[in-house]
């Protein structure tokens, strides 16, 4: 189940707001790079990732502390929601260390990813990178993007035209069950980081495999050394359900119903391929906190590697630069984006719909 994962009408059969502005001449990233790098935006700030999972190192050992003390008393889940939180900062440490955020030692990002995605959450480091640099090398690109590939959900109305059956019915609803569907994510996240072992070789297939085995050995033994089997099987339900949806509800606005480029049409340079398919989120120090930075999911895009920190300072250069250039900004706010997203999911499943 891959649900990982704009201000114009989210319609699948819409026109690319590209034909709106001025062709790609190949250099457009060109000067806003050099600005950036100008700025030192892109240079690494260590010690702010060092006090970020030291602080979140913390608050999952003390949600464990408190499992611990009172793990007999169903106030227990009480702290599913908590380490539902915990955990999504965990993810958003590992995916920062898959784009070489925090250091500039390829082997230091590479340990900190093991330890925060499979040793921490079960989610394996490697498949992730591999699935999510695929992603950004081609946002929204039917033909190459792992996250618009048809699979629970799909994103265009050629996808929905062979849906039948149990899928059909899927297509048809998809849009009101996506975010009952990011209740299973926690899961289905384990579930494909067992699967890639058979992609992966050699050493990286015994670390990623045995931490993977060790997250599921800790988190059982956590939980019925701490609490009686029925609070056990609660706790993590309620726990893995909210971690689901909290990356849910953190990647559900970045790409969904912006524009998807044509295959077989204009080829776009970098800064249009990830401007017209990206959508940020308007926001302050909260919005940041709960999306992990996604919500300047443009600037991102654009320079992956940049520390989480920076993207805010990075916004207004990339702006003025689009301004510049005619290009669209997709900018909204958290509610409005989900409300984009679920409608170009609805109208994507409108056909089936019809065919009733």
């Amino acid at each position: 189940m891959a649900l990982a994962t704009g201000t114009a009408p989210p319609h699948p059969e819409r026109t690319s707001t590209a034909s709106q502005s001025p062709p790609d001449t190949g250099s457009e990233f060109a000067p806003l790079l050099r600005l950036v790098k100008g700025q030192g935006l892109l240079d690494r700030r260590t010690g702010w990732y060092a006090r970020t999972i030291a602080v979140n190192a913390l608050g999952l050992a003390a949600v464990v502390t408190g499992m611990a003390l009172i793990g007999g008393s169903w106030w227990v889940l009480a702290l599913a929601p908590v380490l539902a939180v915990l955990c999504a900062r965990t993810a958003f440490i590992g995916h920062d260390a898959g784009h070489a955020q925090i250091s500039g030692d390829r082997a230091t990002n590479r340990r900190i990813g093991l330890v925060h995605g499979n040793l921490l959450l079960g989610m394996s480091y490697a498949w992730w990178n591999d699935k999510h640099n695929r992603h950004h090398a081609n946002p929204n690109h039917i033909a190459k993007d792992p996250d618009v590939a048809a699979d629970i959900l799909v994103f265009t109305s050629e996808q929905a035209a062979s849906r039948t059956g149990f899928r059909g019915w899927l297509t048809r609803h998809q849009a009101w069950l996506f975010f009952p569907l990011t209740l299973l994510e926690g899961l289905a996240l384990k579930l494909y980081g067992f699967q890639d072992l058979r992609r992966q070789t050699g050493r990286e297939r015994l670390v990623e495999g045995t931490l993977l085995v060790a997250h599921v050995a800790g988190y059982v033994t956590l939980l019925l050394t701490t609490m009686p089997l029925t609070h056990a099987l609660a706790f993590a339900a309620l726990h893995q359900a909210l971690f689901g949806l909290h990356l849910g509800l953190a990647f559900a606005p970045n790409h969904k119903g912006m524009d998807m480029p044509d295959p077989d049409g204009e080829k776009w340079g970098h800064l249009r391929r990830q401007v017209l398919t990206s959508r940020n989120i308007r926001g302050g120090v909260l919005t940041d906190w709960f999306l992990g930075g996604l919500n300047y999911q443009i600037e991102h895009h654009l320079f992956p590697h940049m520390p989480r920190p920076h993207l805010r300072l990075a916004q207004s250069m990339v702006k003025a630069h689009c301004r510049d250039l005619r290009l669209p900004y997709a900018e909204t706010g958290l509610v409005d984006s989900y409300r984009q997203a679920l409608r170009h999911m609805y109208e994507v499943g409108e056909p089936l719909r019809a065919d009733i």
